[in-house]
C-alpha cells in the first residue's frame, strides 16, 4: 500500500490505477474474486469447479493469473477442463483428482524441508486420495504417495511406516469402516489428517460410517474433514507443514 501511495504520490500512477491495485476483491458479476486472499492466508482464491460453467471458470482463471498467483480449481470434471484447455493450453488436468492447475513457479520445495505423506486405504480411494496430494503440491509442499495400504493387509502399511513417521503431517483417507486413519494414529508423532471416503457397501451410507469411526477414533492427534474432501485435509497439511519448516 504504502509503494501504491508513493506511485501516486509521485505521478507514475494514476488514481483509477491505484484503487485497482487497493481493491480487495474484483467483480465478475457472477463472482466476486477474492485478490487479498493470498496476503490473509498465504494461498491465494481456489476455484470449486462443480454447479460452474466453463466460461464462468475461465473467467475467474484469467482473473486470478492477471495477478500473478497460482491456479487450482478442484472438482472439475474431463469435459470441462477440455473446454477451457483450449483456451489455456499452460494448465494441466489430471483426471484422477478431478484438479485443473497452473502454477507461476516450477521449482520444486526443498526436500529436506519434509514431506506430506498421503497415506490411502484402497484404489477405490484414489480420487480423494489424489485430490489431496495434488492440491499439497500445487499449494507448495513436497508430497509421498503411499497407496493401497488398507487395514485389511495391514503387513503393506507396516512395511511403509519409517516413510509415515519421517512425515512433518499425514492425509490418510479411506472409505469402508474408515479403520486406517486410527491406525497410523497410534503409530506416527505427528499430525494425521483423516479423510472418509463414501466408498463402501449400504451400512457405509456414502461415507457416514467412515466419518463417525474416524471421529471417534481413539487415537490422539487424529483430526477428521468432511467426507470426500481431499482439498480440506491437503490446505490444512500444508499450514501444518509451512509452520512446521517456517516456509
Amino acid at each position: 500500500m504504502e509503494e501504491i501511495l508513493k506511485q501516486l504520490q509521485d505521478g507514475t500512477l494514476s488514481v483509477a490505477e491505484a484503487k485497482e491495485r487497493l481493491a480487495t476483491y474484483e467483480n465478475l458479476g457472477f463472482a466476486k474474486v477474492d485478490h487479498h486472499r493470498k496476503k490473509r492466508q498465504g494461498f491465494p482464491e481456489i476455484i470449486y469447479g462443480e454447479g460452474k460453467s466453463p466460461e464462468q471458470i475461465t473467467a475467474i482463471i484469467e482473473a486470478i493469473k492477471a495477478k500473478n498467483n497460482d491456479v487450482l480449481v478442484t472438482r472439475i470434471n474431463k469435459e470441462k477442463a477440455e473446454a477451457i484447455l483450449m483456451q489455456h493450453s499452460e494448465l494441466t488436468y489430471n483426471e484422477t483428482a478431478q484438479i485443473l492447475y497452473w502454477k507461476q513457479q516450477t521449482k520444486s520445495a526443498d526436500e529436506a524441508n519434509g514431506y506430506i505423506a498421503v497415506v490411502c486405504a484402497g484404489t477405490s480411494d484414489l480420487r480423494v486420495a489424489e485430490e489431496a496430494a495434488v492440491t499439497a503440491e500445487v499449494l507448495g509442499s513436497n508430497v509421498h504417495r503411499i497407496y493401497d495400504v488398507g487395514v485389511a493387509g495391514i503387513h503393506r502399511l507396516l512395511d511403509n511406516l519409517e516413510e509415515i513417521q519421517q512425515a512433518t503431517a499425514s492425509i490418510v483417507v479411506a472409505g469402508m469402516e474408515g479403520a486406517l486413519p486410527s491406525v497410523v494414529g497410534g503409530l506416527v508423532s505427528h499430525p494425521v489428517i483423516a479423510v472418509p471416503t463414501s466408498v463402501g457397501y449400504g451400512a457405509n451410507f456414502n461415507g457416514l460410517a467412515a466419518l463417525l469411526t474416524m471421529l471417534n477414533s481413539c487415537a490422539s492427534g487424529v483430526s477428521v474433514v468432511n467426507i470426500d474432501n481431499g482439498f480440506g485435509g491437503a490446505y490444512n497439511a500444508v499450514i501444518i507443514d509451512r509452520l512446521a519448516n517456517k516456509q
